[in-house]
């Protein structure tokens, strides 16, 4: 068939394939683009080719290119979409719209399309540039699981109306029985399936789930009116530390611990009802409360491994008492005693001749006072007043870790999660290899092998809380540290200050937040 001539050559097309047949030289190799643009159908698959056609006299057609259909439906790899092209100029598509439109829909049954037809628009269509025609329905996700927990008191004091922190009012120790609700859990709801071009379905994913993070030894899961809900297996207190739920174990005494009781070491969590008297020691892993409102004398040493202490009066320590908490301390006022945290020392009304470190320390804004001894923060140091008007030696000292020291114990904690995870790996793996016997032990080799079961979930565990710790500390290495003193009201002279290795000691009473500021203290 001829698709087109002139006087230096003839263009045919032959069963989808273009020749060329040159009768005469001379042709513009550049005005060829405007017989492409004619015919739209040409397309030549060998540029150099035509230029070697065009420059000489042939007596044969030269085969240069495809002469492509009228209509050509694309689909598309995933089945998901359908286009169209049409090789014809703009002007042939709007006076053969009908030939065209019963040609797209014979060509959309011969392929099969059947869902996601598109309406066609032949405003919208442009020579040979792809036209949407079909387009599947997308599987839509399933809705992850949803975990939620209990909501425990937060550990704050009361405020009053008038501004006041409230002490004795301290939300401190929440007991679980055994059974109690811990949380609950919505599983992953299935997917909506999609469907292609074809009508054929596809599967949705469902939604991801989220386990629960708790202690096993204390909780369990059970399937409850469609829902998974975490209860406790034993009486203790609730606990949610470094990602994972549990019940530690709790020592209630409901006097005092002293003559009658001796020193007290407990695993677990601790509410002592009375006081600890003169000389006695507290010691426990977890919380502990000292409820009396007399507060504590002259104790010897009450210390919490991996909890907060909270003691609803004062320390009067006589130079002796040791507080110590593996995170915070909360108080109503010191006298002569030394306290240690990990985390926050918060003190409602006067620390008096004592020695306090902890990473933050806040002693009540309005009307607090630290006067005497030594307060050591890593990050911020908060009170009303330091000093009397005695000028009495008062150390407020600022000593921030250090980002190369922060770097080593993170990397030192990773090191640790590496082995475990080896670990891990390890014993499960001879666990694997042992598990198609375990029919054939005898009482004495299934109570090892359920003895390494359990060491695998200890380990994982252990493993998952340094984890946790690990992300907070590089959460708490990306956060730039106050490290700041602030005295809201007056620092009276003998108030000595010190922030990483700058340090001054008053002269005259001042206030303000004092930090680093151009390499220098702000005094």
């Amino acid at each position: 068939m001829k698709i087109f001539e002139n006087e230096y050559f003839k263009i045919l097309e032959e069963n989808g394939k273009l020749f060329i047949q040159t009768n005469k030289v001379g042709f513009p190799l550049k005005n060829f683009q405007e017989i492409i643009n004619i015919h739209p159908r040409i397309k030549l698959t060998n540029f150099a080719l035509l230029k070697n056609v065009l420059s000489t006299v042939t007596t044969q057609p030269i085969e240069v290119g495809k002469y492509l259909p009228l209509i050509e439906i694309e689909i598309a790899n995933n089945k998901m979409s359908a286009s169209i092209y049409i090789n014809e100029t703009k002007q042939s598509i709007n006076t053969k719209k009908d030939e065209i439109l019963n040609e797209i829909h014979s060509q959309i049954r011969e392929k099969g399309i059947v869902h996601g037809l598109l309406p066609i628009d032949f405003s919208k269509i442009e020579t040979s540039k792809a036209f949407l025609i079909a387009k599947g329905t997308d599987p839509i996700k399933g809705n992850d699981a949803k975990v939620t927990y209990i909501e425990i008191p937060e550990r704050k004091p009361v405020i009053r109306e008038d501004g006041r922190a409230d002490y004795f009012e301290m939300n401190f120790i929440f007991e679980i029985k055994e059974g109690d609700l811990l949380g609950e859990k919505i599983a992953a709801e299935p997917g909506i399936p999609g469907k292609n071009i074809y009508g054929e379905d596809i599967p949705a994913p469902p939604g991801n789930d989220i386990p629960f993070k708790y202690d096993r030894k204390t909780a369990k899961e059970v399937q409850e009116d469609g829902k998974i809900i975490l209860r406790a297996t034993s009486n203790g207190v609730f606990e949610q530390s470094q990602g994972l739920v549990s019940v530690s174990r709790h020592l209630p005494i409901d006097g005092d611990v002293g003559y009658d009781t001796g020193n007290i070491q407990f695993d677990g969590s601790i509410s002592i009802r009375g006081t600890v008297q003169n000389g006695f020691s507290v010691l426990a892993t977890g919380d502990i409360a000292i409820e009396d409102i007399e507060g504590v004398n002259g104790a010897k040493l009450i210390h919490s491994t991996n909890g907060d202490i909270f003691i609803r009066g004062g320390i009067f320590g006589l130079g002796k008492t040791i507080v110590e908490a593996g995170k915070n301390i909360f108080v109503k006022h010191v006298n002569e005693a030394n306290l240690i945290a990990g985390n926050e020392i918060v003190i409602g009304s006067y620390a008096l001749g004592s020695n306090i470190t902890g990473n933050k320390i806040i002693v009540d804004e309005r009307k607090g006072k630290i006067i005497g001894g030594k307060a050591v923060a890593k990050d911020t140091i908060i009170t009303a007043i330091s000093g009397n008007k005695m000028e009495r030696r008062t150390e407020l000292i600022i000593e921030s870790i250090t980002r190369q020291e922060q770097l080593d114990l993170m990397q030192e904690k990773a090191q640790i999660l590496k082995a475990l995870h080896e670990e891990i790996i390890q014993i499960t793996s001879q666990l694997n290899n042992t598990q198609q016997y375990t029919e054939k032990m005898n009482e004495k080799q299934l109570s090892a092998f359920h003895q390494l079961k359990q060491l695998v979930e200890d380990k994982k565990i252990e493993a998952e809380k340094i984890d946790v710790k690990i992300k907070e500390m590089m959460s708490q290495f990306r956060k730039t540290t106050k490290e700041e003193v602030v005295v809201r009201k007056e620092a009276y002279p003998g108030t000595f200050i010190q922030i990483g290795r700058k340090s001054c000691l008053l002269t005259k009473g001042t206030n303000g937040t004092f930090r680093i500021e151009n390499g220098e203290l702000n005094v």
